[in-house]
């Protein structure tokens, strides 16, 4: 999956979008067929849904999204290569004036794919790669997948597309991130998207692999460390690695800007959920979302079968929700946080699909750091199984200990 993240943010809005909200960047999942069985996958991706917008209707969309001033459009599945309408799509948003990307696994991604979808108008290729080999292959459901996805990035790169990587953190793979980091930028990465892996979908089936609220952290500390080597060893030929942190990791520790900015770019920091504000998400039937990586039944916000594009943004509460979000709705430690006003309770779809409801985000650095002050630390017990469908998600509670002698 994708998100969007304040750098993104940052890249895209200038200051004269500040004054109305629109969908500027806009993650489109154009199918839920997939060719790979990961285990983690927020949206139980497998076969294409029965009811899967035509091409016709994809057009029709673009079209919506190109009036609204939509300026990226990164195409998600399932796998979005899978479709055997997507060369046209990308050179359809492409001729409207819009960023094209894609995010992939990567296993069939050939180099006449590549090249096709170059011609077409893709300028940007993401690729999954969930750390080493064991623990990406275990959680991609099948063997020899990294060793596809490094293939897809050399495949990507040849074909001359900017070339990101992506990577869930959890418990499988979060001792391993600095040897992830190597891997990349060897492979000639630009830019790292990590995030944690959320109890949505098949990894809420998985609650042995979501990291413990502490762990973040040391994961922040490390990706900071990252970050900063890679800035220090810029010798100023192309553009620096980047470690682009997205929206369920941080919030307001000493490594905040460090993690929120591009090297050498504009300084940023976490400016609360960006869900309908700037960002859109699409599915595979035409259902609308606030964010690709929001639960669907609780924040589904109409489909596009019913209402146009336009109609939707402008008239669906749910797509609203984060516009003029206050404070008022945060409980927990979020509620009292010094942090409140700005952060609003982090990632929405974290919170909600970890305990139940937005408005209260146990994976933060600076709330991990109070705790332990008083000598306390957050672990999380699950309470209540995902029903099994896409986009679906349990119930964790949360249960404070003390925190362990040194």
């Amino acid at each position: 999956m994708s998100d969007v993240d304040p750098s993104t943010f940052a890249r895209l809005v200038r200051s004269d979008d500040l004054e109305r909200p629109r969908p500027l960047y806009v993650v489109w999942e154009i199918t839920m067929r997939c060719d790979q069985p990961c285990q983690h996958c927020g949206s139980r991706s497998g076969k294409a849904r029965s009811n899967e917008l035509t091409t016709e209707e994809l057009f029709e969309v673009g079209r919506g999204l190109a009036r609204l001033g939509a300026r990226e459009i990164t195409l998600i599945g399932g796998e979005a290569y899978l479709r055997e309408d997507c060369e046209q799509l990308i050179r359809f948003l492409a001729d409207l004036g819009m960023r094209v990307t894609m995010q992939t696994g990567g296993r069939a991604f050939t180099p006449e794919l590549a090249r096709r979808f170059r011609d077409a108008g893709l300028d940007g290729v993401g690729v999954s790669l969930d750390g080493p080999a064991r623990a990406h292959d275990r959680l991609r459901g099948n063997l020899g997948s990294h060793q596809q996805a490094l293939r897809a990035l050399d495949t990507a790169r040849e074909a001359g597309f900017a070339i990101g990587a992506n990577t869930q953190i959890n418990k499988l793979n979060c001792e391993h991130l600095p040897e992830t980091a190597k891997l990349l930028r060897e492979r000639g990465v630009e830019t790292w998207q990590v995030q944690l892996t959320g109890p949505m979908g098949r990894a809420a089936d998985h609650p042995e692999w979501i990291i413990d609220p502490w762990q973040i952290v040391p994961i922040i500390d490390t990706l900071a460390a990252i970050q900063l080597d890679a800035a220090r060893e810029y010798d100023g030929v192309g553009r620096p690695f980047n470690v682009f942190a997205n929206n369920n990791i941080g919030y307001f520790g000493p490594h905040e800007q460090v993690i929120r900015s591009r090297p050498f770019g504009r300084e940023n920091h976490w400016r609360g959920c960006q869900a309908g504000v700037f960002a859109l998400g699409i599915e595979s039937d035409g259902t609308v979302k606030a964010c690709p990586t929001l639960p669907t039944a609780p924040y589904q916000g109409g489909n596009v079968r019913t209402l146009t594009i336009e109609q939707l943004w402008e008239r669906s509460e749910a797509l609203a929700f984060a516009r003029e979000r206050t404070a008022d709705e945060l409980w927990g430690f979020c509620k009292t946080c010094y942090y409140a006003d700005t952060c609003r309770a982090g990632c929405s779809w974290t919170a909600h699909t970890t305990l139940g409801r937005r408005g209260n985000m146990p994976f933060c650095y600076h709330r991990v750091t109070q705790l332990r002050k008083k000598g306390l630390r957050e672990r999380l017990v699950k309470v209540e199984e995902a029903p099994r469908l896409p986009f679906d998600f349990g119930r964790f509670e949360i249960v404070e200990e003390p925190w362990p002698a040194p």
